[in-house]
């Protein structure tokens, strides 16, 4: 691995903290609410890491009414941001954290989450990330890498520094997005494991965050 990265990022969703029950319950919570009928198992294959829009139109086209999926994207917002239950936090993140900033190595949050769910979570969880985008700063969320490049901006990380930046991410989608902005990205092994990863184009991987931190910093 680089031995001297310019800059940390971190996915959310399934790197920093495991929200699966908290979206799919807002999900399937928001679909009954609004069509009285039991919503599909969520896609995970398919659907892991996309932004909440698509989302919502996957479950709306199942019943044939892909009309109704803003709707129903507002719906479960609304319920995940009043939440009191806080996602759970996943290993490593705060041990990570607290080595960046002693190595003053610059860090952020990029996720196609809610920026309302992220900074919800951050606060009940007490994290410390003071820089984190979600999906509505983003024209383009992932796959797309606009929302890696939009962090290391306001990083002050330089375009000719990307391929020096790592990026911590669990999901094809955002494994894509990493490369397509030429970063470096290395995979959690929360919803896939090492083999798909590596295929998928991080030359390394880690179960959790603290395998990766005690790799880089122990």
């Amino acid at each position: 691995m680089i031995q001297q990265p310019k800059a940390f990022l971190f996915d959310f969703d399934g790197v920093v903290v495991d929200s699966f029950e908290a979206h799919y319950g807002a999900w399937k919570r928001a679909f009954f609410e609004l069509f009285q009928e039991e919503i599909l198992p969520f896609p995970k294959k398919t659907h892991a890491g996309k932004s909440p829009m698509e989302i919502a139109a996957y479950f709306c086209d199942a019943i044939g009414k892909k009309e109704k999926a803003p709707l129903l994207f507002d719906t479960k917002a609304t319920l995940l941001h009043t939440s009191t239950t806080p996602p759970k936090l996943l290993p490593g993140v705060n041990e990570l954290t607290c080595s960046l900033q002693e190595q003053s190595i610059p860090y952020g949050i990029a996720s196609n989450a809610t920026k309302k769910f992220i900074a919800n979570s951050i606060q009940q969880l007490g994290l410390d990330f003071s820089i984190f985008f979600g999906v509505e700063d983003y024209k383009l969320p992932k796959p797309n890498p606009e929302p890696y490049q939009m962090l290391a901006s306001a990083l002050g990380i330089s375009e000719s520094d990307f391929g020096t930046i790592i990026v911590f991410e669990d999901s094809i989608t955002g494994i894509t997005a990493v490369k397509k902005a030429g970063m470096i990205p290395v995979g959690i092994q929360t919803q896939h494991q090492e083999h798909v990863l590596k295929a998928a184009g991080c030359a390394y991987s880690f179960p959790t965050l603290l395998e990766a931190h005690n790799a880089l910093f122990g």
